[in-house]
């Protein structure tokens, strides 16, 4: 009796393990838009819907941050969370929505994407898919302005992802409508209820269609894998690195004090930096008071080129000697109320991953202070692991 139970349970066990399913990580899948009147977030919400549709698949929608903050924005809209450059990297596929203007991107997307130089030059979106969808009043210009926003993608290596002749089975030809086969429009002057229902329909499929690609490219080989040249895959040089993406590392900064640049400890290198820049502080004083964010990243970007600068010295001026970057701090000088440090300390970050490569990856903290020793806006504590 006891060897029947035992038999009947073994097979009990044998049948739960075989239609066991593995859960994969969710694909998750941001929807980016800059929207006036709300048509174009009207389209965001299809194609999310479109997103959602596909299996294990979540969407996110943000905007922009209006140029002109007087700028009257729909209640829906003015409600979306405003999305931050840095964060494109952490989604595995991408949206992005805009009104035309002009056969172009709207004034607020392009200048949205001129603050990408540190996730250009990191090679952050490589890899990750993308797709466009639009929204113009007239209709003309629309398909010269996906275009447009195409280069951008193109620039940033992402894969784009357009619509061809999906979705047209069902459009309603009796009326105007603005599908193309590079990515759902509206016609936001046009007669009738816009974005119409083929409109809406087009942006679900383009939704449907960025999903799959999004899912299929996370659940393949690495997309890190995937960058590597061949010379890379022999072995990665940060000389090589540094040429490639014109990176200039400038001297070592000397200290003013009873103290050296550097320590090392057990093959640990230990280095503090503040934004030193030919002999005086770039953009000093206080983030969220007189200095902007886009003055903290740049000063942030500084402080790193100087850690990196006094690594190299450590190195005995031959940074491949780095086998690890083991640890980066961030220490900020803002007004108590700021919150986005971790946005500010992404510039050390996507410096030291470029540079670096697999080794520049590392454990982080970022903290807010009251002052900074010589007004700087930014110090960096560093540790890395040398041969």
């Amino acid at each position: 009796m006891k060897k029947q139970l035992l038999a009947l349970l073994t097979v009990i066990f044998i049948g739960f393990g075989a239609n066991a399913q593995v859960k994969t990580p969710e694909t998750t899948v941001l929807v980016l838009i800059h929207s006036q009147s709300g048509g174009t977030y009207k389209m965001a919400k299809a194609m999310a819907e479109g997103i959602q549709e596909y299996p294990n698949t979540k969407a996110t929608i943000k905007r922009v941050a209006s140029i002109n903050p007087k700028e009257k924005l729909t209640v829906e809209v003015e409600k979306l969370p405003v999305a931050t450059i840095e964060e494109l990297a952490n989604y595995d596929g991408i949206a992005f929505g805009s009104p035309v203007h002009f056969a172009n991107i709207s004034a607020d997307m392009n200048y949205f994407f001129s603050k990408s130089i540190p996730i250009w030059t990191s090679r952050a979106l490589e890899g990750k898919p993308a797709t466009v969808f639009m929204s113009a009043g007239s209709g003309a210009g629309k398909e010269a302005a996906i275009l447009s926003f195409w280069n951008i993608l193109a620039s940033h290596g992402m894969v784009i992802v357009p619509t061809g002749i999906m979705g047209t089975a069902t459009l309603d030809k009796t009326v105007p409508q603005g599908n193309t086969p590079f990515g759902a429009t509206s016609l936001a002057g046009s007669t009738g209820t816009r974005p119409s229902a083929s409109e809406l329909n087009l942006a679900k499929e383009q939704g449907k269609a960025l999903a799959r690609v999004a899912s299929g490219l996370k659940n393949t080989e690495s997309a890190k894998m995937l960058k590597l040249t061949p010379a890379e895959k022999v072995g990665f040089d940060v000389n090589k690195v540094l040429k490639d993406n014109n990176i200039v590392i400038p001297e070592a900064p000397m200290p003013v004090g009873n103290y050296v640049p550097f320590t090392i400890s057990n093959n640990k290198v230990y280095i503090n930096q503040v934004a030193l820049k030919d002999g005086k502080i770039l953009n000093p004083g206080k983030v969220g008071a007189t200095v902007t964010d886009e003055q903290a990243k740049e000063a942030t970007y500084q402080t790193m080129l100087n850690v990196i600068a006094v690594l190299k010295v450590a190195c005995g001026g031959d940074l491949n000697k780095v086998k690890q970057c083991v640890q980066l701090t961030g220490y900020f000088n803002t007004t108590p109320e700021y919150t986005q440090h971790a946005g500010l300390m992404n510039s050390a970050s996507n410096l030291t991953a470029l540079v670096f490569g697999e080794k520049g990856k590392h454990a982080r903290a970022t903290v807010g202070a009251v002052s900074l020793p010589i007004n700087s806006a930014v110090e960096i504590q560093a540790i890395f692991e040398i041969e």
